[in-house]
């Protein structure tokens, strides 16, 4: 397992941007895949963006395509996820997630082994 803490939520007006981050604790953090989920209240769980080990291979809900990129530095342990044009839709708690096992990206949740807490986005229009 890796413990992951994701930050950088908060409150932003439609077309505005926020930028997420995610800093994984105790393994090698340039050994998996990772990506980013949410949930909205009353929803189910959704698959947003995930990123390779390289970080040179990425894949986005058509939801978001266009408008948010996920991107990694390994030396840091962490992985962002810039949110630009953001509408109310987008509200939700933001989830980061390692597939400990994957060697490739997936969209799956079932693939993913770890989870951290989530960070709320509201988005106001």
């Amino acid at each position: 397992q890796v413990h992951l803490v994701e930050s950088g939520g908060g409150l932003v007006q439609a077309g505005g941007s926020l930028r997420l981050a995610c800093t994984a604790s105790g393994r090698p953090f340039s050994n998996y895949p990772m990506g980013w989920f949410r949930q909205a209240p009353g929803k189910e769980r959704e698959f947003v963006a995930v990123i390779s080990w390289s970080g040179d291979i990425t894949d986005y809900a058509d939801s978001v395509k266009g408008r948010f990129t996920i991107s990694r530095h390994n030396a840091k342990n962490t992985v962002f996820l810039q949110m630009n044009s953001l509408k109310p839709a987008d509200t939700a708690v933001y989830v980061c997630a390692a597939a400990l096992t994957q060697w490739t990206i997936t969209s799956r949740a079932a693939d993913f082994d770890s989870w951290g807490q989530g960070t709320q986005v509201t988005v106001s229009s």
